[in-house]
């Protein structure tokens, strides 16, 4: 996750910058196309070869990217239309329809201490965004969908993750993407230039690396434990957007933001606890 973290930083900075030349859909095909070319040339290099990208759960692929494009498109818009931390801020409500999501989809226990973590975390995210005050944005609205897309991506992602490696996962992230993209992209068709290829090969390679980094975590853990580490991106992004683009942190920033890093300390302190207490007693009844 912390993987993940550093990935998606990097990303949100290349794609504020290509923005300004390139449409949002031109921006996910291209993304898309660079992955592919990519993983392919990984999985040729890799002792698997091209077969690992066989799958028997193409349905669940076609699911899981489905609501990932739509989680993608409404990111991307909202990172060029609002402050990054604003963004990330909105996009923390994605954890909260895991929440919602995750015991019908994936059958994990919805416990009382899960659901009081991601209340306590939501909570900070209020304090930065603060509803009542500020007036709806296009951009805000994007990437409130975008959360929606992001919860049901990483159900579905973790449910792959029992059949598919990472690898694969990606592969078909690119093959299926690609085309989602490149049809309403020729709408406003834009040839970029050397420089903006620079940033999607930047944005492609962070792209990639953010979504094995994320697989991995899902494999390795329950989606309800994994979602709120998230939460870090709030005061990293925060930093990113006044470093290279001069946003300035609210103190709502800094009060949401230590309260969503006290919910995670929290969820982890407490996952640890209980994952410790059941070996030991599954060591003392062996």
């Amino acid at each position: 996750m912390f993987g993940a973290l550093l990935s998606f930083s990097t990303l949100a900075v290349a794609a504020r910058n290509v923005s300004e030349e390139l449409d949002t859909f031109q921006l996910m095909f291209f993304r898309s196309v660079i992955m592919l070319a990519m993983v392919v040339s990984i999985g040729m290099l890799s002792p698997g070869g091209l077969g690992q990208f066989r799958t028997k759960n193409l349905k669940g692929h076609l699911a899981r990217n489905c609501a990932h494009f739509v989680g993608q498109f409404g990111w991307f818009f909202g990172v060029a239309a609002i402050p990054l931390a604003q963004v990330v801020a909105i996009e923390f409500t994605t954890p909260l329809w895991i929440g919602v999501f995750a015991p019908f989809l994936l059958g994990e226990r919805m416990t009382l201490v899960r659901g009081l973590v991601l209340v306590v975390g939501f909570s900070g995210v209020l304090v930065v965004v603060r509803p009542w005050e500020a007036e709806i944005q296009a951009g805000s609205v994007a990437v409130m969908v975008a959360a929606v897309g992001f919860a049901l991506s990483m159900i579905t992602t973790k449910r792959l993750t029992r059949s598919d490696s990472v690898l694969c996962i990606l592969f078909y992230m690119g093959l299926m993407q690609a085309p989602m993209g490149l049809l309403p992209a020729l709408w406003s068709w834009v040839m970029p230039g050397p420089e903006v290829w620079a940033w999607m090969v930047l944005i492609s390679t962070c792209g990639m690396s953010a979504h094995f980094c994320l697989a991995k975590a899902l494999s390795s853990a329950d989606a309800l434990v994994v979602a709120p580490m998230d939460y870090l991106r709030l005061p990293v992004f925060a930093l990113v957007g006044y470093v290279f683009f001069a946003e300035t942190v609210g103190i709502e920033v800094v009060l949401g933001g230590l309260v969503i890093l006290i919910s995670n300390w929290l969820n982890t302190w407490l996952e640890a606890r209980r994952t410790r207490r059941a070996r030991a007693a599954a060591a003392i009844s062996s």
